[in-house]
């Protein structure tokens, strides 16, 4: 079951005795284990019936035994067990997947990680409990990630704006989501968040910001190329030379895996490079800038700058004059 289903299924008072969820994004085993402590239990009967414990602070005897108890004055019972991950031989819990208790519901948050799918334990959750995998989203999954998340919301974004703020806020979904909410509490749901809005709200340039700054390089539109170096310069807290250097090595790489697709067709090009469809023409337009042995000359000298950064060969010179003389050298 994926994440509305599970939902869905709550809502409908079609529970399972035990959940267990799973994985490296952990928004949506938050957003399931919260919805789970909302809306079995009426709030009269949860002093009695739910229960929160700590991975860290239980074993699976405990939680076990936790989980054997009768509700009182209730037709269920919850438990909620949250940093499963730091509980030593969960597959101990093997024993219980046997005999669950019927009126118990009992959810195991298993963070930032994931159980070996061809161990014994695992195949006995996917058969005898609901086992839920959250998955990282991919950087190029983000924008339609945001953009549906708003339009479930009733708001809408231009693809732009949406870019922005992937690029800006990164996959943490947690993070974007608030992020999201706030900006929801501004904007009218008439009103299409625009790049303008995120930029006077959220504090990101519309105009200088790696987004545009891989676009102007692509183009290789110097004058362009340098203010939002020189801005980058200005501001290094808001773009530190490390994930300036991540974000720029990412993008050459795309164009060299460009070059090597052989068809060349724009939904198989989106697909290759994981980008949007959105993005492709700017790529097919910047690989004419770049040849391949140009490209094998800026791997060098992105490994070199990103050396110099960590002060391999280099003792005086700030990060903001390093990213000026490496975009001298990728523009030249």
């Amino acid at each position: 079951m994926n994440y509305k289903e599970i939902i869905s299924s709550i809502s409908n008072k079609d529970f399972h005795p035990i959940y267990f969820l799973m994985g490296e994004e952990p928004f949506y085993i938050d957003k399931i284990s919260d919805y789970i402590s909302d809306n079995v239990l009426e709030s009269q009967e949860k002093e009695f019936n739910q229960s929160v414990l700590y991975g860290k602070e239980v074993d699976v005897a405990q939680i076990i035994a936790e989980a054997k108890q009768f509700p009182f004055g209730a037709t269920h019972r919850v438990v909620i067990v949250k940093e499963a991950q730091n509980i030593k031989n969960i597959d101990e819990l093997e024993s219980y997947l046997d005999n669950p208790q019927p009126s118990t519901i009992l959810v195991i948050c298993y963070k930032y990680k994931k159980l070996d799918k061809r161990k014994k334990f695992t195949k006995s959750l996917a058969k005898k409990a609901l086992l839920f995998e959250s998955k990282k989203l991919y950087d190029n999954k983000v924008p339609d990630w945001i953009t549906k998340y708003l339009s479930e919301k009733g708001y809408k974004i231009e693809e732009k704006a949406s870019f922005m703020l992937a690029e800006f806020l990164g996959t943490e979904l947690s993070n974007i989501s608030n992020e999201l909410d706030k900006l929801m509490v501004i904007v009218k749901k008439e009103e299409k968040i625009t790049a303008n809005i995120i930029e006077k709200n959220i504090g990101i340039s519309k105009d200088y910001n790696i987004f545009e700054f891989q676009q102007a390089l692509g183009k290789k539109d110097i004058l362009k190329s340098n203010q939002i170096v020189n801005h980058f310069s200005a501001n290094p807290k808001a773009h530190p030379l490390v994930v300036t250097l991540g974000m720029l090595f990412s993008f050459f790489q795309k164009l060299m895996t460009y070059h090597s697709i052989k068809d060349k067709n724009k939904n198989n090009v989106a697909t290759e490079l994981k980008v949007s469809p959105y993005f492709v023409n700017q790529y097919s337009s910047a690989a004419r800038n770049y040849s391949q042995s140009k490209l094998f000359d800026i791997f060098t000298h992105l490994k070199q700058y990103d050396l110099k950064s960590k002060g391999v060969n280099n003792t005086s010179t700030k990060d903001g004059e390093l990213l000026k003389e490496l975009v001298y050298r990728i523009l030249h």
